[in-house]
């Protein structure tokens, strides 16, 4: 009878023990478990994008900054369209919640710009001759700069001046740092009802006369006489490195006013410079804010860490820092929460959430939770 005996108790204390387990596992489901950042040792930084209306008053900023605060956000970038004044008056307001402040600008997009308005010529033109003026392409609000002409140039990068002068500002933040879009994210042409299979007139820029002019006086011919242009290297190099010149003049002139310069790029290197003719990984640059917006690429959840992945692998050896940009609207909180760890795991420094307002209550509970990892 001993035998019997002790093999029910032991039987009986098994039976115990997984259905201990059983019940602990059930309350897990209850709570968003913190996300796992052991992958990265390093504390890693939250981000937020947000647009700023100079009519609201102090005391609504501050409530929405102290909320960004009290949730786990480190740092927001802020667009002010190009208003240094605005920002300076949002500096403070944001440190009261130790928030980094970062200067957001539509850069090569200048929608609204009442400077640039006054010379149509500044303009990108299209293969097919339209001006960025006078037909904007996909959106009336796609007013692209040529990246070429002196004045366009000096015009963008005095307002990167102006605004990376903003004492207590950590960074200038460029955005449209490209040219127009030559294929639009595959999630997005059944909007604008388009097949893209290749590089259409109406979306390939720049062919004003200084740009055909000067590539013409360096290589010997004239893009306008190629019978297919997406094939010409030269062509495609001359344009990625006018969009490089920017940026490394941008560099220069944020770090002379002692700040750092990002930029928000699209996925990965590769792919924007098939999508929008920028090559993110060979600029004079401090971090790219590359935002991966699964939704848009009609892609999953872990397309984030491949995307992820793939810009951190192309920035090695380069002192440039990858944080993941992560389209929020739309995505369940355990969704949010896989795209967090997907960023982290595959090498990011930290991820910024488009856009602030848009961030809902379940979705906060996950962000606090990723800074808080047990």
């Amino acid at each position: 009878m001993t035998k019997p005996t002790k093999f029910l108790q032991a039987l009986l204390l098994v039976l115990i023990t997984l259905f201990i387990s059983c019940g602990t596992n059930e309350q897990k489901k209850e709570k968003i478990a913190p996300t796992d950042t052991s992958s990265n040792t390093e504390t890693f930084k939250l981000w937020t994008w947000i647009t700023a209306d100079k009519a609201r008053t102090d005391e609504s900023f501050d409530e929405e900054f102290k909320k960004y605060g009290d949730n786990g956000i480190n740092a927001i970038l802020i667009n002010t369209y190009g208003d240094p004044e605005l920002l300076a008056r949002l500096v403070p307001i944001a440190k009261k919640y130790n928030l980094e402040v970062h200067a957001w600008m539509f850069t090569m997009n200048r929608p609204g710009d009442k400077v640039a308005e006054q010379h149509p010529e500044w303009y990108a033109v299209s293969r097919d001759g339209k001006s960025c003026f006078d037909e904007p392409p996909y959106v009336g609000y796609y007013k692209w700069l040529c990246p070429t002409r002196k004045e366009s140039r000096e015009h963008i990068l005095s307002l990167i001046e102006g605004l990376s002068k903003v004492e207590g500002v950590a960074s200038f933040h460029l955005d449209y740092i490209r040219y127009s879009d030559i294929f639009l994210p595959i999630g997005l042409l059944p909007k604008y009802n388009l097949k893209q299979e290749t590089e259409l007139p109406r979306y390939d820029f720049c062919y004003c006369d200084v740009c055909t002019s000067e590539f013409e006086k360096e290589h010997h011919k004239n893009p306008n006489d190629f019978s297919n242009p997406a094939i010409d290297m030269e062509w495609k190099n001359f344009r990625l490195n006018k969009v490089k010149a920017i940026v490394d003049e941008a560099y220069k002139i944020t770090h002379a006013n002692g700040k750092i310069l990002t930029a928000a790029v699209f996925p990965y290197p590769e792919m924007a410079d098939h999508m929008v003719r920028q090559r993110w990984d060979k600029w004079n640059i401090d971090a790219v804010l590359p935002m991966i917006y699964n939704v848009f690429y009609n892609e999953e959840i872990d397309w984030i860490g491949y995307a992820t992945q793939q810009g951190v692998n192309d920035l090695k050896g380069k002192n440039t820092e990858l944080h993941t940009g992560i389209y929020v609207p739309g995505m369940t909180p355990e969704q949010l929460q896989e795209a967090i760890h997907q960023s982290i795991s595959n090498g990011a420094k930290g991820v910024s959430f488009f856009d602030g307002p848009a961030i809902t209550e379940e979705q906060w509970q996950v962000i606090r939770a990723s800074q808080n990892p047990q």
